[in-house]
């Protein structure tokens, strides 16, 4: 709402580390088990990704679907949250039947959000989201401005996803290199790294992308 005086209303902002987590393969989940699947993925919330957040001191901004978003007040908070949710879905589903498994993609951006009650809105979320998008099967994918910040305060490795185009997210000037920053299991105990090239409108990623691997 405008002030009465006719002056532009201020919009709130804030820097924080956003964290954009999303079920794979939902969706054929619930075509093989409607009940099951919804049930399935509360127990995962509850009992793995909302202990973590909340150790991490973060809180869940809202859910959407499958999916959430979750912000932190430290970006090595929030990357360490994503390896430790990580960590622990594949050891959960190691141990359960190909039907009960299911797998997380994540991203996370450290950038500058628009604050309207308990939501947050603009680029520093929509870029984590379009980095959860780009992250594998039980993987991360993070920005350059959230790896120049845990680069070497956590006990993770990197590797490159090389350039990236992020769909529908602009710049009102022209936008500077960034970095996009992967994370992924190793699953058979040998370094890797997986090559993602997307075209699409908005700000390149360029650079520098990662998988964290310990």
């Amino acid at each position: 709402m405008a002030p009465e005086d006719g002056s532009e209303a201020l919009v709130e902002r804030r820097l924080a580390a956003i964290l954009a987590a999303d079920a794979v393969g939902y969706s054929r989940l619930m075509c093989k088990d409607e009940p099951g699947a919804p049930a399935l993925l509360h127990k995962h919330r509850s009992e793995v990704i909302d202990p973590a957040i909340a150790k991490h001191r973060g809180r869940t901004v809202k859910l959407m679907g499958d999916g959430l978003l979750a912000e932190f007040s430290s970006v090595v908070e929030s990357v360490d949250c994503a390896a430790e949710i990580q960590r622990t879905m594949a050891a959960r589903n190691g141990g359960s039947r190909g039907d009960r498994q299911m797998a997380f993609r994540i991203g996370v951006h450290l950038g500058d959000v628009i604050i309207e009650g308990d939501d947050l809105y603009g680029d520093g979320v929509n870029i984590a989201a379009r980095l959860e998008g780009i992250a594998e099967r039980g993987g991360v994918c993070i920005s350059r401005q959230a790896y120049d910040q845990v680069q070497n305060k956590l006990a993770l490795g990197y590797r490159s996803l090389g350039p990236q185009h992020l769909k529908n997210i602009r710049s009102r000037s022209k936008p500077s290199p960034s970095r996009a920053t992967g994370w992924k299991f190793p699953t058979n105990g040998r370094r890797f790294a997986t090559a993602v090239r997307r075209t699409a409108c908005g700000l390149r990623m360029r650079s520098a992308g990662k998988v964290l691997l310990w």
